[in-house]
């Protein structure tokens, strides 16, 4: 009976330890999730954001020359398409005044892919969709929790909203319409929904409204930027 008893406790000892380290894992977990891939993932985007712009003022876009066939002055030479990008290259930089200061000052990276390799440290842009100002669908998938959480308050965009996308020879300006079938010259941003799901995605779709010409890479995005020069948007009570 006593032996009975000693196993009993040995037990319920054994197992009472083996849930306290599974409790102490889970909790160490949820921390890692929460909160270190966050601030791995934000510096992470922080540092792609600078290669791109870095990248940027050291090349000198070339711009493409088209000129007529010597065999008959009325016959246009076709300008060869751009190759596509290559995959985990930086595409463009995303300005969303909706999703607070961070976005609109420092930006978030658009890079090529969406890969698991990709989306912990920038937005993807979906192979095969349209690049920046093109005709098409340029579509960009982001997270909404974790890994620093670009797409985090995507639910907040409302109609009218502007998107700003930087690239290295321009900028786009995209306002936001959630909900909307998309037609051409539009930007389709996707993360999950709802939060801690993937059984659901969110879109937010933006036709193009306008782009300006080159302006210099890593100039902030304040009201004085050439981007927002002349231009007054007020959204939800936020102006800038």
């Amino acid at each position: 009976m006593a032996r009975a008893g000693a196993i009993l406790r040995t037990t319920v000892r054994t197992a009472g330890e083996l849930l306290v380290t599974f409790a102490a894992v889970m909790a160490l977990f949820i921390v890692y999730q929460l909160y270190y891939t966050n601030i791995v993932g934000r510096q992470e985007m922080s540092d792609e954001v600078s290669t791109m712009r870095k990248q940027w003022t050291a090349t000198t876009p070339v711009a493409a020359v088209v000129r007529p066939s010597s065999s008959s002055s009325s016959t246009e030479t076709p300008v060869p398409r751009a190759p596509a990008p290559k995959y985990g290259s930086g595409i463009a930089i995303l300005h969303i005044p909706r999703l607070g200061a961070d976005s609109i000052k420092a930006g978030t990276p658009v890079l090529e892919g969406v890969g698991l390799d990709i989306l912990p440290k920038a937005t993807g842009h979906y192979p095969g969709s349209a690049t920046p100002g093109g005709v098409g669908n340029f579509a960009v998938a982001g997270h909404r929790k974790t890994h620093g959480e670009p797409f985090r308050h995507l639910d907040e965009i409302r109609s009218g909203d502007l998107v700003f996308v930087e690239t290295a020879e321009s900028w786009f300006t995209y306002p936001g319409q959630p909900g909307v079938k998309p037609t051409k010259n539009l930007i389709t941003l996707t993360t999950c929904n709802p939060w801690w799901s993937s059984t659901q995605r969110m879109i937010v779709v933006g036709h193009l409204k306008d782009s300006a010409g080159t302006v210099t890479p890593g100039t902030a995005l304040t009201a004085d930027h050439p981007v927002l020069a002349d231009r007054q948007h007020d959204s939800g009570g936020h102006r800038w």
